[in-house]
């Protein structure tokens, strides 16, 4: 009997040192972090301020005086909770609505079988080359038409559907295997039981990494809001921070406060579905 030598260097439990590369890998990706959030630590920081405070000390990080009455103050001088509203109403209808459409049309391209299948998905993908500043006048033109200037459905209509939204969508469908579709074809299922009871329980991911995007672009969006939007009460939250900006002066420090209150809820929605969204990140895109 043939006894084989025993790797001592695999049983000593001893982690391997970090190379050089990783190192430095390292150290250069949080010194981009560290870079990434200085500037809304500064933000948090100066909506505690005095106004005098921020104007003659804006490179000090901590307030000399703390003043909490700044966020007070937001809304005394303008309706902020209704540009809350008002902002929520909209990015909520716009995802929902990128969602189902985008869901929809990239399950069409990803498992159905029809004639000038991927000669269309081309055509479609190629919008995606068009920047949104040149679809505006046309876009002003037809709401106008339709007689939806200066309503919320003028910012909602235009963005529910997403050629980025249906390519992220059927590349991730792609990575689903066919046989679970098969197997519930042979069990009676047609498109729309498959789609609704296999395909989109295992495209959560994919779902939630969709979303945060969506939700960022129609959150702080500002184009679209200042051209179609003229009532006071229909404002956005973008085009409410732009009234802190006076004629005379800018009221910094209630700007920073306004501008912190409306990041919080885009910091929540990402934190919430973050494990989605880096799942989502990691495997879209690996077949197709």
């Amino acid at each position: 009997m043939i006894l084989e030598p025993i790797n001592v260097a695999n049983t000593t439990g001893k982690k391997k040192p970090i190379s050089w590369s990783k190192l430095c890998a390292y150290a250069i990706l949080s010194l981009g972090g560290i870079i990434m959030v200085i500037p809304f630590l500064w933000t948090v920081a100066a909506s505690f301020k005095t106004y005098s405070d921020l104007f003659y000390n804006p490179y000090r990080l901590i307030p000399t005086e703390w003043t909490w009455t700044n966020y007070v103050d937001v809304f005394r001088q303008v309706p902020f909770h209704l540009y809350f509203l008002n902002t929520i109403k909209i990015t909520a209808a716009s995802t929902l609505g990128v969602l189902v459409t985008s869901a929809l049309a990239a399950y069409a391209f990803a498992r159905l079988e029809f004639p000038g299948r991927d000669f269309l998905f081309m055509g479609y993908l190629a919008t995606m080359m068009i920047p949104r500043q040149i679809t505006l006048v046309p876009t002003f033109v037809l709401m106008r038409w339709l007689g939806l200037l200066d309503t919320h459905a003028s910012l909602i209509l235009p963005g529910l559907f997403s050629a980025y939204g249906t390519f992220l969508l059927r590349q991730f469908f792609l990575t689903i295997p066919t046989e679970l579709e098969e197997a519930a074809t042979i069990d009676g299922c047609g498109y729309i039981r498959r789609f609704s009871t296999i395909i989109l329980p295992l495209s959560k991911p994919a779902l939630a990494t969709l979303g945060i995007f969506i939700m960022m672009q129609v959150w702080n969006d500002f184009l679209y809001p200042m051209v179609f939007i003229q009532s006071d009460e229909l404002r956005t939250l973008t085009l409410g921070l732009s009234i802190f900006r006076g004629d005379v002066d800018i009221q910094w420090n209630l700007l920073m406060a306004a501008t912190t209150l409306s990041i919080v809820p885009m910091v929540i929605a990402f934190l919430s579905a973050q494990r989605f969204f880096v799942e989502g990140i990691a495997l879209t895109g690996l077949k197709g």
